[in-house]
């Protein structure tokens, strides 16, 4: 007789990962374990404080600051003041002309232009240079000498003006030399006299710089050959004053 085969039974299904998944299980309570720990123990902690936003404050070195310029060492408190006290003054006997140009020792850019050659072209030449004001000073001497210094202040914001005017003169038939200590400075003095009739022959002698923002213009005529001494001299007075 035969023995019919019996099936094996049935083995119950394990489920995949068991033993990775308690292992994973555990871990995960271990590391809340371990959080909700180090919550409670920084919570028992004082906070630390943290660095302050702003710089230290330096403390001041001991001593005395430098001594602010005086008026006389400060060059911009010297030219942006009343350009009249920087002209040289009158010699001693000298008189004031019949007729003086300006006003007061002011002279708006019309009556400066007015003093030129040619009014009309240096009246148009001085808006481009950025005329700011001008003061001037006049004299005459012993004889028929007669004297005008000019001092003409720019604006200098997009040119140079000072050192244009300067050395844009017409220097007629002269001999000439430099003025010391003003780089382009010169004097002029005309070789022979301008004539013209019915007026005395006139000699003419010219002076010319700048400093900074300024030009300085000293003029000179006389009906007898000006010596160079005079010129400049009166050259070198006024340059020290700027």
């Amino acid at each position: 007789m035969e023995v019919p085969d019996i099936p094996d039974a049935p083995r119950a299904r394990r489920r995949r990962g068991r033993t990775a998944l308690l292992l994973a299980t555990a871990a995960v309570l271990g590391l809340v374990a371990g959080t909700c720990t180090g919550c409670l123990i920084q919570a028992d902690r004082k906070p630390t404080a943290l660095p302050p936003l702003s710089q230290p404050v330096l403390a001041q070195a001991k001593g005395e600051g430098p001594e602010p310029l005086s008026a006389a060492q400060d060059r911009k408190v010297k030219t942006d003041g009343d350009l009249r006290e920087l002209l040289i003054a009158r010699p001693k006997g000298a008189k004031k002309p019949d007729f003086e140009p300006g006003k007061d020792g002011w002279l708006n850019m019309a009556e400066y232009a007015d003093q030129l050659v040619d009014e009309d072209r240096e009246f148009a030449s001085l808006a481009e240079a950025e005329f700011r004001r001008a003061a001037g000073v006049a004299w005459t001497g012993h004889g028929t000498e007669s004297v005008e210094v000019r001092l003409v202040q720019y604006h200098q914001e997009e040119r140079l003006g000072a050192s244009d005017r300067a050395g844009n003169w017409d220097t007629f038939d002269t001999d000439s030399w430099p003025i010391p200590g003003t780089g382009d400075g010169r004097v002029y003095i005309s070789a022979e006299p301008e004539t013209e009739p019915g007026y005395l022959p006139m000699y003419k002698a010219q002076a010319t710089a700048w400093r900074g923002d300024i030009a300085m213009e000293i003029w000179i005529y006389d009906t007898k050959p000006i010596p160079k001494s005079k010129i400049m001299d009166l050259a070198k007075r006024q340059m020290e004053r700027l």
